[in-house]
């Protein structure tokens, strides 16, 4: 008895990045919004040494936290079921770009250490850039922008308020990334429920 071996089907790169467009992408942000809003309640509140600490903690969990936010979100970016898709590892790949990043931002922290606001809030937003382009989508784009120019002029005209005043500005702009991502989403779901739904033609002229 012989028992023929499945395999699937291997995608192009333009159908795997057709296939990962079309995800919700609503976990890493929503974890991002949390840490950051974590941060700047901290920061209005305590010392120096514990919202530096803070910054630390909670910047380092985001990536865990999206993971398991993914599980109530639907995403489930730890399914090992979901068809393979090099622009997962791609993906993964601009996360760690961010984390590494951190080598900058510790030597000036070292010198300052209210400079970490800016140089994490500015440096770990850079990879929403190559996201914008993975989706096909401007989002990406004008967060990282957006964000790299308000957290910087925060950074100056708000010395005292820097673990407050940049968390926010993250946390608003989070905001707005959530929301249009959300409606992406819906616009999606939608426009495919309205293929899957189109009547077939049932005559020959139909067919033409």
């Amino acid at each position: 008895m012989s028992s023929a071996v499945q395999t699937q089907p291997v995608l192009s790169l333009d159908a795997q990045r057709e296939a990962f467009a079309r995800r919700r992408f609503l976990a890493m942000p929503l974890a991002g919004l949390i840490a950051w809003s974590v941060i700047g309640l901290v920061g209005s509140v305590a010392s120096l040494t514990v919202s530096v600490l803070t910054l630390y903690a909670a910047t380092g969990s985001i990536v865990y936290l999206g993971m398991l936010l993914s599980r109530l979100t639907g995403e489930n970016l730890m399914d090992k079921r979901r068809p393979k898709n090099e622009f997962d590892k791609l993906f993964m790949l601009t996360v760690a770009m961010a984390l590494l990043v951190y080598a900058i931002a510790l030597p000036f922290a070292a010198q300052d250490y209210s400079s970490l606001p800016m140089s994490v809030g500015i440096l770990t937003g850079l990879m929403w850039l190559p996201v914008s382009w993975f989706i096909q989508h401007w989002i990406g784009i004008a967060h990282g922008v957006a964000r790299t120019v308000l957290v910087l002029g925060a950074w100056f005209a708000f010395p005292e308020q820097r673990f407050v005043i940049i968390p926010a500005i993250i946390v608003a702009l989070y905001v707005v990334v959530i929301v249009v991502l959300e409606r992406r989403w819906h616009a999606l779901q939608a426009a495919e429920k309205g293929e899957r739904e189109e009547p077939l033609p049932t005559t020959i002229a139909g067919l033409a």
